[in-house]
């Protein structure tokens, strides 16, 4: 694989999204790159190095031309904290619109509150909330970090401090998975609610 072949960015109805590493602070089960697929729709999303903030640029053209800029891909982006402000300012500057969609254990991971740099730079946050309780949640993310479960809720209970639009998710059709109770720890938290299906991206 050269530079050039690595997909950086790929297009799911209308949004553009970005690829900037294959780490992972978690290892769900339910996640293709854990069951030997490194595909997602007809994209290959396997990875020989990080992208820079110039390439993963370059790789968007103009911000504009997209719905959104989405940091997704293949592993969790706030594991590239840096490369993501630097991207998600630029877009911003474009006129362009950001959603992050993320583990939420940012904060755990960096040892400090990373959201109030994320502040003028996402509209919107997509936390995968995933779980009503910590049980579940660990049966079916595999977190590496104990207590994760409780750190994601607080990053999502502090995060409409400092991004427009927050939006927890949970995945219909995860064994133990109760859609309904997730739906009202959003509500409890003040955030937005999405039903995320298996197996289905964007």
């Amino acid at each position: 694989m050269t530079e050039s072949q690595q997909i950086l960015a790929y297009a799911i109805r209308g949004a553009l999204y970005l690829n900037i590493t294959d780490r992972c602070t978690l290892a769900c089960a339910f996640c293709p790159k854990h069951n030997g697929s490194t595909q997602v729709h007809d994209y290959e999303l396997a990875m020989d190095h990080m992208p820079s903030a110039e390439e993963l640029i370059a790789a968007i053209g103009d911000p504009k031309a997209y719905s959104e800029i989405v940091f997704c891909g293949y592993g969790e982006p706030t594991l590239r904290l840096k490369v993501l402000l630097q991207v998600a300012d630029w877009v911003k500057q474009q006129g362009g619109r950001v959603r992050l969609n993320t583990d939420g254990l940012a904060n755990r991971v960096h040892k400090r509150n990373v959201l109030p740099e994320m502040q003028g730079k996402i509209d919107v946050l997509s936390v995968s909330l995933n779980a009503q309780n910590e049980a579940v949640y660990n049966q079916h993310c595999r977190p590496e970090l104990a207590g994760s479960y409780a750190d994601m809720l607080e990053f999502l209970r502090l995060a409409p401090e400092y991004i427009p639009e927050v939006v927890a998710s949970a995945i219909d059709g995860l064994d133990g998975v109760d859609i309904a109770a997730c739906q009202q720890i959003a509500a409890e938290l003040g955030v937005k609610f999405r039903t995320r299906y298996l197996d289905r991206v964007g």
